[in-house]
């Protein structure tokens, strides 16, 4: 799948999938067992459409979301003037540059974004993850907290890197950085099998799309991963 093509072209296509993803609500739990969010200040790379900064932005004192796509970042936007809330701002930028001060931050988190480099950099992966965790903790206050969100399989009831290149990394990134590691169920709930293959298919392909047809699926099995370290 060209994942960058999908987010400057097809944003609202992925928010209407991600809509539909986490319906039991265990990911705010999860990452709240890391850290209580109350009151602090955080920075999310790789912001997308707004999945984490919606979640997060009812409890943070203040939250910057930076993401490289414009068009993901929109639909951000209107998700946080919808909800209300007014402690946020915006960013599109790079996760190994981001426009903000060092020492800022409280917590900084990426969601399903950091491990796009080991697909996009096949010969300089180590190199593009050191800059980006290197730049959220140039970002951090001494005891501040980095969290990594990134998929353990989506169709899988049991965690398991979706490709090799992903298990290399998520091994690499944990004995590297000496990282806290756990897992979490992130299932879709769909209204039928029909609108979980229209929803999924131009993201996950089509065996996926097909499965979900083929065996009459309206709950789809994801297991997400969560890596995190207090610097």
């Amino acid at each position: 799948m060209d994942y960058k093509t999908i987010y400057t072209t097809q944003a609202e296509a992925y928010e209407a999938m991600i809509a539909a993803e986490d319906y039991l609500g265990n990911l705010l739990p999860a990452l709240e067992e890391i850290r209580p969010f109350p009151n602090q200040k955080v920075v999310e790379f790789g912001a997308g459409t707004g999945r984490l900064t919606c979640l997060l932005a009812p409890l943070v004192s203040h939250i910057d979301a930076c993401d490289s796509a414009a068009p993901m970042l929109s639909v951000a936007e209107r998700k946080l003037r919808t909800g209300g809330w007014q402690n946020w701002q915006l960013h599109v930028a790079d996760n190994t540059k981001l426009p903000l001060p060092d020492h800022s931050a409280d917590i900084a988190i990426e969601g399903w974004s950091f491990a796009h480099a080991a697909g996009w950099f096949p010969d300089s992966w180590q190199m593009q993850i050191n800059k980006m965790i290197g730049e959220m903790q140039r970002l951090l206050k001494p005891g501040g907290t980095f969290i990594l969100l990134e998929t353990l399989g989506t169709g899988f009831e049991t965690p398991r890197p979706p490709a090799p290149h992903l298990a290399e990394l998520y091994t690499w990134w944990t004995e590297t950085y000496q990282l806290n590691h756990t897992w979490i169920r992130t299932d879709y709930q769909f209204a039928s099998p029909q609108e979980g293959a229209e929803l999924t298919r131009f993201f996950f392909g089509d065996a996926l799309a097909d499965r979900i047809l083929a065996d009459q699926m309206t709950i789809l099995p994801e297991c997400t991963g969560i890596w995190w370290q207090t610097v």
